[in-house]
């Protein structure tokens, strides 16, 4: 059998021949008028030419999300629990208490493509602490991780939505459901914009749970939006780093980093475009690409074959650094002649000081979970959970990004860490990064754990010094569809608008400088009472109709005029 006769496909063409023979019962159902026929055998096409690589399994459905089909997540605040400790800013951040599917469906509204960084600390399946329909799923249950991944698939979706363009997620999981996690991130986010698998050296004791091995660790996945955008900054240097500068020149401080050499003459031969000699003038130290009389390959290290070694630069690399590169003799036993290549890293770069790229191990004493217990403990608070992450973890992530005023996005916050962590750095760098936090109130962890924590984090304890905060308590609720016949669905839903204009705007309705409008009795009677504030803002619905002389009033007041988007519950009224 010749090589163009095999076919690495022997299914192709069954699958293709299958296809034909289903696009003939479509056509024979349309002639004779079987229209009930056609979406089913049209599905059964779908099934044919679905991919068979990924990740499969038997979707469950979600008694949160099936309740969606009668009635309207909408948020109702609780502003007996807003604070208002931060007098700098009039931003807030958000509490979310509810299910964070309804949540989540209600952020698309607000925060579609606007969210900088989100990170999660979902259920690890470990057979004790994962809900689903009510019920603890245990390692009995033979559709365990089926249903922990049709759980995750629904709200990473969105949360894929949510992500602006150049951001990035962050997942902490275990070994229970990591290798499904990794594919399922892959199939929504697309494996190239997978960016790290970081390991965090959580329990440094080790684990009991094992039989065998002492789990020390766990995993915390990145990815990005899309990574063509993403940019990761990376942390300012610790002190003991820039201890390493111990070199001054005419830019600044800098560290000498060596070059490694490898290989021989063959690696030049058979791959001439990536790998070139770096060849040293043994007078002054300086770097050729080229050999010549005054630049001597000999004072380059022999490989024990006798072979000639050549740095692993590309051409490329090579004449864009070699300003930094210097030659210095250095002393090895047996090689009295013998030169090293390094290359110069400066402190500070156009004015900035450089930064350290993030490693994939995170191993500092601070990420024991015994840190996390130790930051509930400082704040007085009675620890409901077994494994709270520590503080130092999310000041991690989101300082991998040194934008201050970032949006980050934690739906399972459970204790509170993520809105603790964006505080601090805000207190510590200056910064006005946002945080939401969403969460179940799951043996009441919503009231009494998560906002008690933000509290306390804003007011201080005799443990901990304050770092005041504006927060903002949000309650899921729904609207029957069914209560509310033809228009006055309509109507009833402009009663939730509020929440949804203060959380898209991040700002606060009861200030006297923010107004919302939502139909012409209410323009009318603020003009009329003279109601309005000069250089105030006035969120409007966009079907308010406003005459000349409304316009003229609000000019001569410099009253900026925001339009509500109309798609807040524009979905939800065309299905009705």
């Amino acid at each position: 059998m010749s090589n163009n006769s095999f076919c690495d496909r022997p299914r192709k063409n069954e699958k293709a021949d299958s296809i034909d023979y289903v696009k003939s019962l479509i056509e024979n159902a349309r002639v004779e008028s079987r229209e009930n026929d056609i979406p089913k055998l049209e599905k059964l096409i779908q099934l044919l030419n679905s991919k068979k690589y990924g990740l499969v399994w038997e979707e469950h459905a979600e008694k949160v999300e099936e309740e969606m089909k009668t009635k309207i997540p909408i948020f109702v605040e609780d502003k007996t629990k807003t604070i208002n400790d931060n007098p700098n800013t009039e931003g807030y951040n958000f509490l979310l208490e509810g299910d964070n599917l309804h949540s989540l469906h209600l952020l698309e509204k607000t925060y579609l493509g606007k969210i900088d960084v989100i990170y999660i600390d979902p259920p690890y399946n470990t057979g004790k602490e994962f809900t689903y329909n009510d019920k603890v799923v245990d390692k009995s249950d033979g559709f365990s991780h089926s249903k922990w991944l049709s759980f995750m698939e629904r709200r990473l979706t969105i949360a894929h939505q949510l992500l602006s363009d150049d951001g990035a997620i962050f997942i902490s999981i275990d070994d229970n459901e990591e290798g499904n996690l990794r594919l399922l991130l892959d199939e929504i986010f697309g494996e190239n914009n997978f960016i790290s698998r970081f390991i965090i050296q959580s329990n440094p004791r080790g684990s009991n749970a094992s039989k065998h091995i002492a789990q020390t660790h766990e995993y915390l996945f990145m990815y990005a939006k899309n990574i063509s955008n993403l940019v990761v900054d990376g942390y300012q240097k610790s002190e003991k780093n820039i201890l390493e500068y111990n070199q001054e020149d005419k830019d600044g401080k800098y560290r000498l980093l060596g070059l490694r050499a490898r290989g021989g003459e063959w690696r030049r031969e058979q791959r001439p475009k990536m790998y070139y000699p770096i060849y040293i003038n043994p007078v002054d130290g300086s770097v050729s690409l080229e050999r010549t009389d005054k630049y001597c390959v000999e004072s380059l290290p022999k490989r024990p074959t006798g072979e000639e070694s050549r740095w692993t630069w590309s051409k490329e690399k090579f004449i864009a650094e070699s300003s930094l590169l210097i030659g210095r003799k250095v002393n090895r036993k047996g090689q009295d002649n013998f030169y090293d290549v390094f290359r110069k890293d400066y402190l500070k770069k156009n004015g900035k000081e450089t930064l350290t790229k993030p490693r994939s191990i995170w191993d500092e004493k601070e990420m024991n979970y015994q840190n996390g217990k130790e930051a509930l403990k400082e704040l007085d608070l009675t620890d409901k959970f077994d494994f709270p992450k520590p503080v130092l973890l999310l000041k991690k992530v989101i300082s991998m990004f040194q934008k201050k005023n970032s949006t980050i996005l934690d739906f399972f916050a459970g204790s509170g860490t993520t809105g603790q962590a964006v505080t601090e750095l805000n207190a510590e760098d200056g910064g006005n990064r946002k945080f939401i936090l969403a969460t179940n109130n799951e043996n009441n962890i919503a009231e009494e754990v998560t906002y008690e924590r933000m509290k306390r984090v804003s007011s201080g304890t005799e443990k901990y010094d304050a770092h005041p905060m504006n927060l903002k308590y949000f309650k899921t609720d729904f609207v029957v569809k069914e209560n509310f016949p033809d228009v006055s669905l309509e109507y009833e839903l402009l009663k939730y608008i509020t929440p949804l204009v203060e959380l898209e705007f991040s700002i606060d309705i009861s200030n006297p400088k923010v107004q919302i409008v939502l139909n012409e009795e209410q323009l009318e009677s603020l003009i009329d009472n003279k109601q309005l504030i000069s250089n105030s803002t006035i969120f409007m619905h966009p079907d308010v109709f406003r005459d000349d002389k409304q316009n003229q009033v609000l000019q001569d007041l410099q009253i900026k005029v925001q339009e509500i988007p109309n798609y807040f519950f524009e979905s939800e009224l065309w299905a009705k």
